[in-house]
Parts: C-alpha cells; structure tokens; sequence
C-alpha cells in the first residue's frame, strides 16, 4: 500500500550543459548532454521513495522506447507504476532541458502522451488508499477529479500547478488542495489578492512560495514563516523544485511543523541543485547529515 500519491507528468529529459543560453539568432557551446526520467509528478515520486515514503505514480507515456526506459527507472526507484497509462502511438513527451553554468534552466517540449490520463481514468479507489496526494501540472479536469476523490476520502492534498498556471484554469484542483507550491513567477500570476483576503482565491489554505537559492516562505492560517535557503554552490536547479516539494510533504506526514519542513524543505532543494540532473533528490540521511553540518 501507497502512502503518496503522485499524479501529473512523466517525461524522458534530455538535459545539454551550455556555456550560456543562447540569445536570439544566437549561438551557445554543449558541454555535456544527459538522458533520463524526469516530469514533475515523476521526480516527486523518485525524491519521496528516496526519503523511504511507499509512493505510486498516475501519468502517461508512450510504448516507445523512452516509455520503456522511464518505466524501468522508475521501477528501480521503488515507485509504483500500476498506474502509469501506456499510449499507443504516441511518443513519450520529451524534455530538452538547457543548463548554463550558473545553473539556469531553459525548457523545450512537445506534448506527447503526457495528459492521457482522463478524469474518466482516475481510479479513485488506488487514490483513497494513500494517506497523500501530490498533483503537479496536467489537464485540469483530470487534476480537479483526483483531488476531488482525495478529499472527499480525507487525504490531504497538495498542488504544484508548474510554469503552465497562467494558460490553465487550474480553479477547482486548487479549491480541494490544502497546501499550493508555487515560485516567485507563479505567485505573482496567482496573488492578486492579499492571501487572508476573503476573495483570494488561496485564503484559508498553507500557500508555499519558493524563492529559489533565497530560500522560501510558508503562509498558513496560524502565521508565516521565513527560511533564506543555504549558501551551497547551485550546479543546475533541474528538478530542485520537486526535491523542495518531496521535502516538505516529508516532513508534514509525520507531523505539522510548517518551520521545520520549510527547512527540510529547503536543504532537499539546495542538495539537489548541486548535482547536474532533474533526479538529485537526496535521501532523508543526507538530508539531516546537511542541516546537522549547518550547525
């Protein structure tokens, strides 16, 4: 049985280290290439397996070749995958992901099979078992029906809606979520409204701000509160986010320490950004080795 669910996109990432991102009608130097996983709701689900957290994973990919590889590094991983549909004739949604080394990110995709999971797929039975769900960035519908599910079976439920907010009306996943991801961007789309303003539409829920190597801030409804991050030298922020997010859930599974997980939090991302890959999320040992060193 599942403690996590995680739900939303699984990638094949195709990740180039550059001398710098190219500025238009120009050109830049590959240093090095990697090919992996990747996908927001599959580099949560590697991160949580890491942590020692029985997690399973709802996406798509294709029958092709890349399909084969993800699902094969994700078993390895110990995440379930039961629930992963596989499209045919649709290739698995490749990631071109350009690094320059102060470890900036610039993201190329096509669609693929990354949203065949219909609200009609959702499975609501596998979802009600966890104790978790995690949703990050995918069709809408499909996210408010496995929120609605988890809800309604007293899951708590988390929402990283990703770089596609401002294009997506992602309005009931997030009236069913308790707790909302979001970077510096995301937050300025999202809050127009101060968040314990009546009509915000964020009022009453745990809203987490990342503010990349700054650190980052929780709201709750009992206060705020503020962490600056760790000096560590970033190698590339790939998937420092998703470690971030595996972090917090982490922590608040087992108790509701809004500061403490926002350390842990922070300290999950910081380790991830110093390694090249969207799959860096450390393991919870290393993660409490790191902050025990801060001290």
């Amino acid at each position: 049985m599942v403690r996590v669910v995680t739900a939303g996109h699984v990638n094949w990432d195709v990740t180039l280290r550059v001398d710098a991102l190219p500025t238009p009608d120009g050109e830049a130097r590959i240093r090095s290439q990697q090919r992996s996983g990747g996908g927001s709701a599959a580099n949560v689900s590697v991160a949580l397996s890491r942590m020692g957290i029985p997690v399973g994973l709802i996406g798509s990919v294709g029958t092709d070749e890349h399909g084969l590889l993800v699902r094969r590094e994700l078993d390895a991983a110990g995440v379930d995958c039961t629930h992963v549909l596989e499209v045919t004739g649709v290739e698995t949604t490749t990631k071109y992901l350009i690094v320059d080394e102060k470890g900036e990110v610039m993201v190329l995709g096509n669609e693929g099979a990354n949203e065949a999971v219909t609200p009609e797929d959702v499975d609501a039975e596998y979802v009600q078992q966890a104790a978790h769900l995690h949703l990050t960035s995918q069709r809408p519908d499909s996210a408010a029906a496995l929120a609605r599910a988890a809800t309604e079976a007293g899951l708590t439920v988390s929402f990283d809606p990703g770089r596609r907010l401002v294009e997506r009306n992602f309005s009931q996943a997030l009236a069913y979520s308790d707790i909302v991801f979001l970077n510096d961007h995301e937050a300025t789309t999202l809050l127009d409204e101060d968040l314990e303003h009546p009509s915000s539409e964020l009022h009453g829920r745990v809203v987490v701000i990342k503010h990349g190597s700054n650190g980052a801030r929780v709201d709750t409804t009992k206060g705020a509160y503020t962490h600056p991050g760790f000096g560590v030298e970033s190698v590339d922020t790939t998937g420092a986010g998703d470690a971030f997010a595996a972090g917090f859930i982490t922590m608040l599974l087992d108790s509701a320490d809004y500061e403490q997980a926002l350390e842990f939090a922070n300290a999950c991302g910081a380790l991830a950004s110093m390694t090249p890959g969207a799959r860096t999320a450390p393991t919870r040992e290393r993660v409490e080795a790191f902050l025990d060193e801060q001290f």
